[in-house]
Order: C-alpha cells, then structure tokens, then sequence
C-alpha cells in the first residue's frame, strides 16, 4: 500500500488550500482515511476523518474551516482549509486504517502559511 499526500505549499494568511492523498495498493472504499497534521516542534494533531459511509467529523481547532471529501473512484482522499492561519502550518499526513486493524500513513505534505 502506498500513500502519497500532495498540494502543500507557501500560502498566505486567508488563503484556501485543498490536499490530496492518492492510495494505490488497496481500494479506500472500503477503509476509513484519517488527516493529521504536526506542526513545528509539536506532536501529532488529529484534523479530521471520511468514513466508509461518507461520515466526516473534524477536530476542535480546524472545524468550520476545514473539508474532508473522498473520491472512490480515482482512491483519493482530501482536504480542503479555508482562511488558513500560521498555526495551520505544519506537515499534513493522511492515515488509513481497516477492520482488522490494519493501518497505512503517508509521509506527508508540508504547508507553510505566512506573509
């Protein structure tokens, strides 16, 4: 199983930014898909899940600005951030875990929001 997280990059405070995750090796229908992020210096954060069914929860310090969407047919996952802040820097990583508890990561993409 590979997964490979891509559009990250420099963006300015208020800017959008949509992350994707592309899976190859097993099919993301049938998997729950998981972002987390790690800023600078600090531990892993949990951003949000997509479950099987399309349930999306999202935490504390991203909700209402945050969008995670799934795409079965192409095996990709994403994440959409909306008015980002320079606490929303960090490096983004996608996860997958199945029934058996199994469980895939990323290596992750890196955003940088500053002025």
């Amino acid at each position: 199983v590979r997964m490979v997280e891509n559009g990250g990059g420099l963006v300015q405070p208020g800017g959008s930014l949509t992350l994707s995750c592309k899976v190859s090796g097993m099919s993301i229908s049938s998997v729950s898909m998981t972002w987390a992020r790690q800023a600078p210096g600090k531990g892993r954060e949990w951003v949000g899940f997509s479950e099987t069914d399309g349930t999306t929860a999202y935490g504390d310090s991203l909700r209402g600005r945050v969008t995670i969407s799934r795409d079965n047919s192409v095996n990709t996952l994403y994440l959409q951030i909306n008015d980002l802040k320079t606490e929303d820097t960090g490096l983004y990583i996608c996860a997958a875990a199945d029934d058996d508890a199994n469980a895939w990561a990323g290596l992750g993409t890196l955003v940088i929001v500053s002025s």
